[in-house]
């Protein structure tokens, strides 16, 4: 962190005005004859005990000819001068607001609310950085090279809230327990993970399935300000899916959950530590063919799993342009998935979001008994 300026010295404004009567010639009963007052009223001011108000300020510019903020600046350089120490943490804490959700992080428990050099201390064992320097954002290191699938600022960037987030996920990520990674065992708990997206009540019972397959599941509540919905991450090895269920509706959580998998099996990120941190708002093109390979292929692998699109696209030819809900229901029944998820297709095939938007209700609920979250009125215990 920057270091702090001492103040020079600076003599009062009387020892400017009494050299400038010498200068000129004048006694100080010349100057208060001059100001209109007497020379008891003058004498405070000329012996550093009393202040120049504006007033003065404008009375002893038009008295020597000057400029009276230049006087006014006198004052006001004496006064920063023999103001009181500052609290060296002010600096330090504005750094890190001006960059990092400091408050946010200190109010969920990430760190602690303490002196500035804890508070740098703390910084560094949150992000893993010996220095401060090394911390992306705040000094000169870069962050670990990632595609960021955000659809409004590009594939390349990361904002210091989302890394922040990410981080966050990677901590609590590193204290759940879980078998060695097994591809094959993911890609066998696929239909036991999907056929747990009928209900709601069954949600609880995937984050189970996915340790069971070696890959950890996070929770984590978004900072304000950082549109995100999931990331693949990889702890030693072996990989962990964060989510935020920043929308809280049923079919972002299947897409989200589903391309992160696919993160997973494809292995994206392993080298660089985490994969796509990922904004899967409700405009997304499914079927786009911006962004890199492995953001098209997880969104593919996603959409395919929630209704197959063969299936889905000859349910919307068949209905045409007016679909009920007693179609939903029954499409929803016979693909075996609850009916929010045909809600949310049909919504960004037809980019129609206010349609039976009464099913678009919220699943966070759902997941609250799972121990490893974060947000939300809740602190997922970590240490520093």
């Amino acid at each position: 962190m920057a270091q702090i300026k001492k103040m020079v010295p600076v003599d009062h404004p009387g020892t400017f005005i009494t050299e400038e009567l010498e200068a000129r010639n004048w006694q100080q009963v010349d100057l208060a004859y001059i100001l209109g007052m007497s020379v008891q009223q003058l004498n405070p001011l000329l012996n550093g005990k009393a202040n120049i108000t504006p007033d003065m300020a404008a009375a002893l510019g038009d008295a020597f000819d000057m400029p009276a903020d230049f006087f006014a600046n006198l004052q006001k350089l004496y006064d920063l001068s023999n103001a009181k120490p500052v609290d060296p943490g002010v600096r330090t804490r504005a750094q890190w607001v001006s960059v990092f959700p400091l408050r946010d992080m200190i109010k969920r428990g990430w760190i602690e609310d303490t002196e500035p050099g804890l508070l740098d201390l703390q910084m560094m064992r949150f992000f893993g950085k010996n220095r401060v320097e090394d911390i992306p954002f705040i000094g000169n290191a870069a962050v670990v090279p990632s595609h960021a699938a955000k659809k409004s600022t590009g594939y390349d960037t990361i904002t210091a809230p989302q890394y922040a987030w990410l981080h966050r996920v990677m901590k609590i990520a590193e204290a759940v327990s879980a078998p060695l990674y097994s591809e094959n065992n993911l890609r066998n708990s696929l239909q036991k993970i999907r056929a747990h997206l009928l209900d709601k009540d069954d949600l609880i019972h995937i984050p189970a399935i996915l340790r069971n397959a070696g890959v950890r599941f996070v929770l984590v509540e978004h900072l304000p300000g950082s549109k995100i919905d999931g990331v693949c991450v990889w702890i030693n090895g072996q990989p962990a899916i964060g989510m935020s269920t920043r929308l809280d509706r049923f079919d972002n959580f299947a897409f989200v959950l589903r391309h992160e998998i696919e993160h997973v099996l494809r292995g994206d990120g392993r080298d660089e530590t985490f994969a796509p941190l990922d904004e899967i708002g409700e405009n997304i093109k499914f079927d786009s063919s911006e962004g890199p390979d492995e953001e098209r292929l997880a969104n593919d692998a996603a959409a395919e799993f929630c209704i197959p699109r063969h299936q889905l696209n000859s349910f919307l030819l068949r209905k045409g342009q007016f679909i009920s809900e007693q179609d939903v229901l029954a499409f929803a029944a016979r693909m075996e998935i609850h009916p929010a998820i045909v809600v949310g297709q049909v919504q960004h095939k037809r980019q129609k979001y206010n349609w039976l938007r009464k099913y678009q209700t919220g699943i966070r609920e759902y997941l609250m008994d799972w121990k490893f979250i974060d947000g939300w009125g809740r602190q997922c215990p970590t240490g520093l």
